[in-house]
């Protein structure tokens, strides 16, 4: 994987530039749809290639393991093939996932003990087998294994947590310089930073991620329930920190606006269900602010869903035929929403990465942030 930059915004910490991978090439700044279990919901490769223009998809360590499962994806030649999808890839490590199994798991120096939330048999995942099972799903962006830390969290923990994350990474680290790819690419792994909400503890742990010198970096632990101003607190500091010449990834994140302030930061990549998952109970980003689909006002409305970003549903369909289909609870009306929310979302970094090419994303920045959270 290579990374270079291209531009920066002389008003703010954002950045433009280009990852290069051996499934192709990724503008930064990006998002990444998610393809939890080898699908972006709702979504067709075709639709996500062709109208989204996605340039990079994200898919789920945790669920691909349980299902499918790695026998399959491996005898179908990794993660790519068996979706039929031929542009780069990143894989999470299944540590959030983890995390979100609560009283199902429990976490020692050697790994994790989890329960499937399918069937409710018991697995083990340690940074060795993690860094094998995302070998064989072939992604290639690979995660570290982390253990994501909830919020609020107690400093002792938090603490206690980031220094396990950063043993584990070595583990990670060992794993794969000892271990080759299994398809015909290569794969790169990034580390992740963790430390909560506490300065002195992401300050530790981002020195330690960029000690590493791994071609790129993740943040983790944020956009799980702390106020957005501590996030952008927090972000900004790891990211004074993270190697200015290598891609930085702010995991989990996030709403439009989180998106723009976390570019004005210096962060390159993003992912989120949020476009999705909102979509298909109604809620679509827009140029203009955020609409409820579903409410009365939108009942008559012929207008396109978002003429401006473009392609097929946002210019085609109106709003008034969408609620339709969500008020009906039509399969059509979940995808087109969610194609219009993911293209929306990819437009704006788009968007975003124009301005920052031409110097004037600070200022564009400041008026979209207000104009994409107001609510119609």
């Amino acid at each position: 994987m290579k990374f270079s930059i291209s531009a920066t915004d002389p008003n703010s910490k954002a950045r433009a530039g280009k990852i290069i991978t051996s499934h192709g090439e990724i503008p930064t700044p990006i998002f990444m749809p998610v393809g939890t279990a080898g699908s972006v919901k709702a979504v067709h490769q075709r639709e996500l290639q062709d109208d989204i223009d996605a340039k990079i998809i994200l898919g789920n360590t945790y669920h691909l393991y349980l299902r499918p499962g790695l026998p399959l994806i491996e005898k179908a030649g990794g993660l790519h093939k068996f979706i039929g999808w031929d542009r780069p890839m990143l894989t999470d490590s299944g540590g959030y996932q983890v995390y979100s199994l609560g009283a199902n798991r429990k976490i020692n120096e050697e790994g994790v003990i989890f329960k499937s939330h399918i069937d409710g048999s018991k697995h083990t995942f340690t940074p060795e087998g993690v860094m094998d099972i995302e070998r064989t799903i072939g992604a290639d962006i690979i995660m570290a294994f982390d253990e994501c830390t909830p919020y609020p969290c107690e400093y002792s923990y938090a603490k206690k947590s980031m220094e396990l994350t950063h043993r584990w990474l070595t583990r990670c680290v060992n794993r794969v310089n000892s271990t080759a790819p299994k398809y015909d690419y290569d794969q790169t792994l990034f580390p992740i930073v963790q430390g909560s909400v506490y300065k002195d503890l992401r300050i530790q742990s981002a020195e330690y991620i960029a000690n590493q010198q791994q071609a790129g970096n993740a943040i983790g632990g944020l956009s799980v329930g702390e106020p957005h101003e501590m996030m952008y607190e927090m972000t900004d500091l790891v990211c004074s920190i993270l190697p200015k010449d290598k891609p930085r990834y702010l995991m989990g994140v996030g709403t439009p606006e989180n998106i723009l302030e976390c570019i004005a930061l210096g962060i390159d990549m993003f992912d989120c269900v949020m476009p999705t998952r909102n979509a298909r109970n109604g809620m679509l980003f827009t140029t203009q602010g955020i609409i409820n689909i579903r409410n009365e006002k939108w009942k008559d409305d012929l207008s396109p869903l978002d003429a401006e970003v473009g392609g097929h549903v946002s210019t085609f369909y109106s709003k008034a035929y969408l609620r339709h289909l969500i008020i009906s609870k039509e399969i059509l009306g979940a995808q087109i929403a969610s194609i219009h929310n993911l293209t929306f979302y990819l437009w704006l970094v788009r968007e975003a990465r124009l301005k920052i090419e031409e110097g004037t994303f600070a200022a564009w920045k400041n008026s979209m942030v207000k104009t994409v959270s107001q609510r119609l």
